[in-house]
């Protein structure tokens, strides 16, 4: 399966992401990491107003990230991609709850998730690899543990 994820439609949607952050769109791809390699999936995320000499296509381990020059969108050039494939788009699935991208979508016969349905899958994938990691004979370090606890935002809660 392949997943084109317009990723800052999608920041808002998972628990401890936030637009604001400074490195919003590093933690969402070590998310989808995670994701592509649990459910064994190809992804693709759209980032849009790349500034000056950042633009371009990056290989982020498993994740292909496309950070989009400002002046065009992550939206435009999600659309172009499942223009590009015609018939093969049948076996892409586009995450976005924008609706302009989801009438091109449904019209290029791409399939469609809405980044809140596809949030929830990317929450269950990294569970279910905590899980995983936990009954392996090398458990997450501490270190690890206040890493995933700061992007759920869960040490904030610890503190009170």
């Amino acid at each position: 399966m392949i997943y084109l994820v317009d990723g800052h439609n999608l920041i808002p949607k998972i628990p401890g992401l936030s637009l604001r952050q400074v490195d919003d769109e590093e933690c969402l791809v070590k998310l989808l990491q995670i994701f592509a390699r649990i459910r064994r999936a190809t992804v693709e995320v759209y980032f849009d107003q790349a500034p000056p000499g950042y633009s371009g296509i990056r290989q982020m381990g498993t994740v292909k990230a496309h950070f989009v020059l400002k002046g065009t969108t992550a939206d435009q050039e999600m659309i172009h991609r499942i223009q590009y494939m015609k018939k093969t788009a049948r076996d892409i699935t586009v995450v976005t709850s924008d609706r302009r991208i989801q009438v091109e979508v449904r019209a290029g016969q791409a399939r469609l998730l809405t980044s809140e349905v596809f949030a929830n899958q990317v929450i269950s994938a990294v569970t279910e690899a905590e899980i995983l990691g936990n009954s392996s004979s090398s458990p997450m370090s501490g270190g690890e543990v206040d890493e995933w606890l700061k992007l759920f935002g869960a040490d904030n809660e610890l503190d009170k």
